[in-house]
């Protein structure tokens, strides 16, 4: 089963409030990415910019030189200039700032878009040429620069097609318009022939703004169908959070309700089903899902929908959680002490308890399937995951055979010896051997066993006896957490406890098993877990 790295962790950045579907009919993680591209390109806007009219003239002249333009009959040039140059960077600081919409940074792209055109404009037209000459038409025969600026835009920042075709034709009016204002401010003989000009402009920056009116719709149009295909069930899918052997994990909003969801989408290709087989596959994931979906317990993912795409994916809508898992918490900050242990330990046996008393075997418990979560006011709140793949106890032959086809279940690093010999008859007991090994990752750091390939790693779990934890890390672990973590880890399943409750009592007789929780789980997520 895939590791469950799709929900979200309390280290990320983004704003926590749930995406608002995009009226520009792009999904939203495009819309972000596009966002951040519109500033990069204002960042440079800005740069070329002062390089092209204030860089030549302070290596030439100095700065002393350059102001005294401010005051001379270059003033207006040199205002337009450091406006534009201001308002590119004014993009910039937007688009790194979390708080501000894509769309809405987005809309204003469109009026950065008109306002640097006629910023690249007014160096080229505003009072250049004085007195009317023939040589004129010659010098402008080749595209203005807005040209460029009007094309790229819809690529770099793309809207809906009328606004841009808008933006565009206000763009590219800049330079006939700063020609027409200079003329009538007698920065620029009268003479000059403004209606042929205009024909030049509307081959050039007009023709532009036509073909950028294009390029939104062909990026618009890519934007829906994709939007579409993000469809599933209920769900739309907003961003792609992670992705693993049998599929991938999406963060979703339901399209009726504000509740946001992680949706997991499983590939019929990697359950290795055919064709023929895809309808029994459909029949066995409902019947689990509904399975999982009755489960009361608060320490389980809960599930919110279910289903199948057209295209023969199975999904899995489910709660979003604020956390990380067992596996990445130790990778991080390493082993924790024996009384954390406890508690998060006794609520994966509250979620496994409520499981195996509906007759459900997990299969999978590792790290990675449990959820350490900031959940309201509680902390270090644990949610079991990928009940997915469950196992019912006690079902008929031809559901086993259904649970055979095709799908290889467990993690060699925690899989009971009686699992991975495929032996009859296995029962929930196969889960408590995978918590013992989840117990000994966490107060050690390390896992159980360790081979260079899975198999090594399997023959170790049916014959090889595990190092007491005690011996494998610096942390003092109590004498009876080990104890109890070493019975969970016999091989012969009668000498294991026998249900997580029983682990769960045992757990709570341990010295100190009530100290964590409360104000230190709060202190602890506020050191670690915040920016």
């Amino acid at each position: 089963m895939t590791r469950p790295i799709a929900f979200r962790k309390v280290t990320d950045t983004t704003p926590s409030a749930l995406t608002l579907p995009s009226l520009s009919g792009l999904p939203p993680d495009i819309l972000a990415e596009a966002s951040k591209r519109l500033g990069w390109a204002a960042l440079l806007y800005s740069s070329v910019y002062f390089l092209a009219m204030f860089g030549h003239l302070i290596a030439r002249e100095g700065i002393g030189a350059v102001l005294v333009h401010f005051r001379d009959e270059y003033a207006f040039q040199m205002i337009v200039g450091v406006v534009s140059i201001a308002l590119g960077l004014a993009v910039f600081a937007a688009s790194r700032h979390t708080r501000v919409r894509p769309q809405r940074l987005l809309d204003f792209g469109l009026v950065f878009l008109v306002v640097g055109a006629l910023g690249i404009a007014v160096p080229n037209f505003w009072g250049v040429y004085p007195v009317w000459e023939e040589a004129f038409l010659a010098t402008y025969i080749g595209i203005p620069w807005e040209c460029m600026w009007i094309l790229v835009f819809p690529i770099i920042a793309p809207n809906t097609p009328g606004k841009t075709l808008l933006a565009s034709l206000a763009a590219a009016s800049a330079s006939p318009l700063v020609l027409s204002l200079s003329v009538a401010a007698g920065a620029t003989d009268p003479a000059t022939p403004l209606r042929t000009l205009l024909v030049y402009f509307v081959f050039t920056t007009y023709l532009c703004a036509i073909i950028a009116f294009l390029i939104s719709r062909w990026v618009y149009g890519f934007g829906q169908q994709l939007s579409r295909a993000r469809e599933i069930g209920s769900y739309r899918l907003v961003e792609q959070l992670g992705r693993g052997g049998m599929g991938e994990v999406w963060k979703a909003e339901h399209r009726m309700l504000a509740r946001p969801a992680a949706v997991k989408l499983i590939l019929p290709e990697a359950l290795g089903a055919s064709a023929d087989a895809h309808p029994t596959m459909l029949r066995r994931f409902e019947r689990e899902a509904q399975a999982t979906a009755a489960l009361r317990s608060c320490h389980t993912i809960e599930l919110y929908d279910f289903g199948a795409t057209d295209e023969g994916a199975f999904y899995y809508a489910m709660e979003l959680l604020d956390g990380l898992d067992l596996e990445s918490l130790v990778d991080r900050f390493g082993p924790v002490p024996s009384d954390r242990a406890v508690h998060l330990l006794r609520q994966v046996c509250h979620s496994l308890g409520d499981a195996h008393a509906n007759g459900l075997i997990h299969r999978d418990v590792k790290p990675a399937n449990i959820y350490t979560c900031h959940l309201g006011p509680d902390y270090d709140f644990v949610k079991v995951l990928d009940f997915g793949l469950v196992k019912s106890t006690g079902e008929a032959e031809s559901n086993a055979q259904l649970t055979a086809q095709g799908i290889t279940t467990g993690t060699p690093a925690y899989m009971a010896p009686e699992l991975a010999m495929a032996e009859d008859g296995i029962d929930t007991r196969v889960d408590i051997y995978s918590l013992g090994c989840v117990a000994y990752w966490l107060v050690t750091g390390h896992r159980v066993f360790e081979g260079d390939k899975p198999m090594v790693t399997i023959v170790h779990h049916v014959k090889t006896p595990p190092v007491p934890p005690s011996q494998r890390t610096e942390l003092v672990i109590d004498p009876e957490l080990e104890k109890l973590i070493l019975a969970c880890l016999a091989k012969d399943p009668a000498d294991r406890p026998q249900t997580a409750e029983e682990i769960s009592a045992r757990l709570a007789e341990v010295p100190g098993s009530a100290d964590w929780g409360g104000e230190r789980s709060r202190e602890w997520w506020n050191l670690h877990m915040t920016i």
